[in-house]
């Protein structure tokens, strides 16, 4: 069931993305070698209590940190410690979820560390191309399984593999009331 929001209920989405956005933006001058994952989930911590909100990740059906910060061959949903730090030539996917006004603001971004190697430059390239190829077919009327076939599509002309055997409970994205409602949810 898709439930309607309202104008207001449209912008307070809109704030909680622009939230996680903006830790996103806030976060990436700290992205380089020597620095722990443990010191990004604090850093995005207080930014995100500081503006009005708070980490869903946290205490998310025990995850036990306010970001996911997954490493180079690391999936998805990666849990930020204090002995691991980034090195030159590593890729990480910082993941937030701020709640403000009630609404989840739920995003990623990959970010290169230091030196990295030509065909990891390429999978994070394609990845994005890959996006924004789906980005680019949603429209009122689309079906979700054209929006994954487009991506599929991309990433194996470009020689990439998608990864067929990952669940959790909590893989999900989205804008919403919870990390469970289905308006505005992306199941990856």
């Amino acid at each position: 069931m898709v439930i309607l929001k309202t104008d207001a209920e449209i912008e307070q989405m809109r704030e909680a993305g622009r939230l996680a956005a903006q830790t996103l933006d806030m976060i990436e001058p700290f992205v380089k070698p020597g620095v722990s994952t443990l010191e990004l989930n604090d850093i995005c911590h207080e930014f995100t209590i500081k503006n009005g909100a708070i980490p869903a990740p946290l205490n998310y059906h025990g995850f036990p940190k306010s970001i996911c910060t997954s490493i180079n061959e690391v999936v998805c949903h990666g849990i930020p410690n204090k002995k691991q730090k980034l090195k030159d030539g590593d890729i990480i996917n910082i993941d937030v979820t701020p709640i403000l006004n009630g609404f989840h603001g739920d995003t990623s971004k990959t970010f290169l560390v230091g030196k990295v190697a030509d065909p990891v430059k390429n999978l994070v390239r394609t990845t994005q191309e890959c996006l924004d190829r789906a980005i680019a077919i949603v429209r009122p009327g689309a079906r979700i399984g054209d929006i994954g076939a487009t991506i599929q599509s991309h990433a194996e002309k470009k020689w990439l593999l998608r990864c067929t055997r990952f669940c959790r409970p909590w893989n999900r994205s989205g804008i919403s009331r919870s990390t469970a409602s289905t308006a505005f949810r992306i199941e990856r």
